[in-house]
């Protein structure tokens, strides 16, 4: 199913979110379930299954990963190939988040087992200590992101413009966006961890 063309969105690698809410807000709106209660089985049917597959393109084009990978399956007839590759220049950055998050993992499993005042404030200095060098990380792949982001607006006005879609770099950044999802969850969940 073609969920740019369900929503009434040209295929294009960017989309103001804003805006695509507002217009899934407005069709899903005209067909929610709850609208026809007194509608028959096989309508009811109908109507849910229409509202499923309007939830399920929002969330597709709603986030940049989803959306290029679907734009790239809809272009090619195939996903992206060799997705375990570590895109070019983040070697160095996964490195560390893989050791940071794992030294965290650690100094999480050395629990205590004291009431003493002063070694728990000692191990709340050390907690802020790791959820400090976890939000660097974390604010150094939401930079990468703001970047990627804004070479696929720049792809829309070349699009615009004539030029062909660049398939290629396209699968480039579905694999930057895939890792940064997936380091993104890591760094949470340590943060979260060291919050407890």
């Amino acid at each position: 199913m073609d969920y740019f063309a369900l929503l009434d969105e040209p295929r294009k690698p960017w989309i103001d979110t804003g805006l695509l809410k507002d217009k899934f807000m407005e069709m899903s709106a005209r067909c929610h379930p709850d609208k026809f209660p007194q509608a028959a089985p096989e309508e009811r049917e109908r109507i849910s299954a229409r509202y499923a597959e309007l939830n399920a393109a929002y969330q597709c084009l709603s986030h940049t990963r989803d959306r290029l990978l679907h734009l790239i399956e809809l272009e090619t007839g195939k996903a992206p190939s060799d997705v375990q590759r570590i895109p070019p220049g983040t070697s160095d950055l996964f490195m560390q988040i893989g050791q940071t998050c794992a030294q965290a993992a650690a100094f999480l499993e050395k629990q205590p087992q004291t009431d003493s005042p002063i070694l728990k404030a000692k191990r709340f200095v050390e907690q802020m200590e790791w959820t400090d060098k976890l939000t660097e990380l974390q604010d150094r792949l939401n930079e990468i992101s703001s970047k990627l982001e804004e070479e696929l607006k720049r792809m829309n006005a070349d699009l615009e413009n004539g030029a062909p879609l660049p398939l290629e770099r396209l699968e480039e950044i579905y694999r930057s966006a895939s890792y940064i999802n997936r380091w993104t969850d890591q760094i949470r969940e340590k943060i979260v961890q060291l919050a407890v």
